[in-house]
C-alpha cells in the first residue's frame, strides 16, 4: 500500500488542525465566539471537495450563525491553507454542521429508558444512586495477596 493512497485522509487531519488554530484566535467574527470546533474533514480522494464538520455548543440558531459566518470568511480561511500546508490546489471547502455529539446523547438517553422499562415489566424496582451505593459498600472486597513463587537461582 503506497502513501499516496490515504493522502487526502491526512491533508484532511491538518486542513481541521489548521482551521482549529483559526477559529482560537485569527477569525475575529462575533458569531464564531463560543465553542466552535472543526471537529472532522473528509476530503474527497481526487482533493477537489472537503466537508468540513463544524461542532457548536448553543441554540440552533447560533449553529446557523457560525456555519454561516465560516461560509463567509471561506476566501480568508482558503487563502490561510494555502500558504500554511503548502499546497498548490486546496479542495473546496463545504462547512456542514456536526449533529453527531447530539446524536449520541440521543441514543443514550434511549437506552436509559430501554432499561429502565425492562425492569420495571420484569416487576423489579429501579434501584436509586443511594441504594446502589448500599448494596457497593455492603459487599466486602476481597483482598488480593501475592503468594511468592520459590526462588529458582543457582548458587
Amino acid at each position: 500500500m503506497s502513501s499516496t493512497n490515504h493522502r487526502h485522509e491526512r491533508v484532511g487531519e491538518e486542513i481541521a488542525h489548521e482551521i482549529n488554530a483559526m477559529l482560537a484566535g485569527e477569525l475575529k467574527d462575533p458569531r464564531l465566539e463560543g465553542s466552535v470546533i472543526a471537529s472532522e474533514v473528509r476530503v474527497q480522494p481526487d482533493m477537489k471537495h472537503a466537508r468540513v464538520f463544524i461542532s457548536v455548543k448553543g441554540t440552533s440558531e447560533e449553529q446557523a450563525d457560525a456555519i454561516k459566518a465560516l461560509e463567509h470568511a471561506s476566501g480568508f480561511i482558503r487563502h490561510e491553507l494555502v500558504e500554511r500546508l503548502q499546497l498548490r490546489r486546496l479542495p473546496e471547502l463545504h462547512f456542514v454542521l456536526d449533529l453527531s455529539e447530539e446524536r449520541v446523547e440521543r441514543i443514550e438517553q434511549l437506552l436509559k429508558e430501554v432499561k429502565k422499562e425492562a425492569r420495571l415489566e420484569r416487576n423489579e424496582e429501579v434501584p436509586t444512586r443511594s441504594q446502589r451505593d448500599e448494596k457497593e459498600q455492603a459487599v466486602p472486597k476481597r483482598e488480593s495477596v501475592k503468594k511468592r513463587k520459590p526462588s529458582t537461582k543457582r548458587k
